[in-house]
């Protein structure tokens, strides 16, 4: 493998685990949600709230699994 395939599995890896625990904290999830939305505008990352939406419920589907 190449070192940016490692790099990028690496943070794509941090990304899905952070965004996981967030799903599961103790906050409401429209909280939570609107909270992720926040940080990834503020790494430049536009997400719209329906698209924020599906993320999150393909992540619960997939955990679900």
């Amino acid at each position: 493998m190449k070192p940016l395939n490692i790099i990028l599995a690496v943070v794509g890896g941090a990304i899905a685990g952070a965004a996981v625990g967030l799903l599961f904290a103790p906050d409401k999830g429209e909280n939570t949600r609107n909270d992720i939305v926040k940080f990834l505008k503020s790494k430049g990352i536009n997400l719209k709230k329906d698209k924020m939406e599906e993320l999150a419920d393909e992540i619960a589907e997939q955990l679900e699994k």
